[in-house]
């Protein structure tokens, strides 16, 4: 947290060198930066975001989130999500499977709602503890808007390149429409003594369009296209980590790309996934020793949206569509999409002898095996 003075990050780990993108630039329409986002989010999907304006907000962000992991596990559950898909709400650490074998996450975190943010003071979907409630309208509605306001900005930018008609990206996430998004604090314990092959938070692929991501510390890795492991992604002041999810890359037909990543999973094997794949990763060393915060606003397509290639607006998505044959026909709504993927994870609601691809639907597993 802010006031922390946290050991530096590492140089002796192998780190990605993700693409910086000048948001001030792109929402100016420079054609070179645009360039800059479009090559990012085509090749692995991640990229620092500079510029964006929303350092202050997501301080006062994490304030919240460490006042309400203060309040006694006994209210924060009032709060918890439950097992039945809904993702707003507090999780308790453990709530989550991270792997094969059903091994529980380590993280606790609390989840808002966006319709509920734009709705305060009245109620969208559920109520929240009061920490949440006492900082909504000065604090959480803010960065919500914020992260809105950056988001549907480069979505109508890729939607520009996709060849797609003005607009029709942002239809499909429109601000008075119910969805999926939502802002995230998540808390990580110190994690010294935490055996070597324990992951915080498993391998996937975001569920939504855009993840904006802040933290403090290190603990991000993605695996790159033929990449000879994972490798960190090491965080910057005044840097966002930003990233394409699912429902992004099906709506392009594949070519914006939903890359998997994972935090701080340490000699964490992907074989249960695909046997040929990577596992050389080390901590962040004396970064481990201190809890890390993390921020999210993850950008969820309406409930309603189909989920499907916008194959019939744009010719590039159309042809890229027709080489996928068929693999982003999902035949659902992002509702449906969102609250399987959601109740999925949840270690209550597996049954022995499932494997992890069962509780973690989505492109991950659809593509893991096949290659970028």
């Amino acid at each position: 947290m802010p006031g922390i003075a946290h050991p530096p990050f590492p140089d002796d780990v192998p780190t990605v060198p993700l693409i910086v993108v000048d948001y001030a630039l792109i929402k100016a329409g420079d054609q070179q930066e645009i360039d800059r986002l479009w090559k990012a989010a085509t090749e692995l999907g991640f990229w620092y975001l500079k510029n964006h304006g929303a350092d202050a907000l997501a301080e006062q962000m994490f304030q919240m989130g460490e006042e309400t992991m203060d309040l006694p596990l006994e209210e924060k559950m009032k709060y918890e999500q439950g097992d039945g898909g809904m993702s707003f709400g507090y999780k308790y650490a453990g709530a989550n499977a991270v792997d094969e074998t059903g091994a529980q996450d380590v993280v606790e975190f609390i989840n808002v709602s966006k319709d509920d943010a734009l709705a305060w003071p009245k109620q969208a979907h559920r109520a929240y503890p009061s920490t949440v409630n006492v900082r909504m309208e000065s604090t959480i509605t803010p960065f919500v808007k914020k992260s809105l306001e950056i988001n549907n900005t480069i979505l109508s930018v890729l939607g520009d390149r996709l060849g797609l008609p003005k607009g029709a990206l942002g239809e499909k996430h429109l601000l008075e429409e119910y969805s999926g998004s939502e802002t995230r604090v998540i808390k990580t314990p110190p994690r010294p003594d935490i055996p070597a092959d324990k992951a915080t938070l498993g391998a996937h692929t975001d569920f939504g369009s855009l993840s904006f991501l802040h933290n403090r510390l290190g603990g991000l890795q993605v695996l790159p296209p033929g990449a000879d492991g994972w490798k960190y992604v090491k965080p910057y002041p005044g840097h966002a980590i930003c990233n394409i999810g699912d429902a992004l890359a099906i709506f392009s037909g594949g070519i914006l790309r939903s890359n998997l990543h994972r935090a701080v999973c340490v000699r964490f094997p992907l074989l249960f996934l695909c046997p040929h794949l990577p596992t050389n990763s080390t901590p962040p060393k004396a970064q481990n020793a201190f809890t890390r915060w993390s921020l999210v606003f993850f950008t969820r397509p309406n409930f309603s949206a189909v989920l499907e290639p916008l194959a019939e607006q744009s010719e590039m998505v159309r042809d890229a569509a027709a080489k996928a044959e068929g693999k982003y026909n999902t035949g659902t709504t992002a509702k449906d999409w969102f609250a399987r993927r959601v109740k999925n994870q949840r270690v209550n609601n597996r049954t022995a002898g499932d494997g992890y691809v069962l509780h973690r639907p989505g492109l991950a597993n659809i593509f893991v095996c096949t290659g970028p």
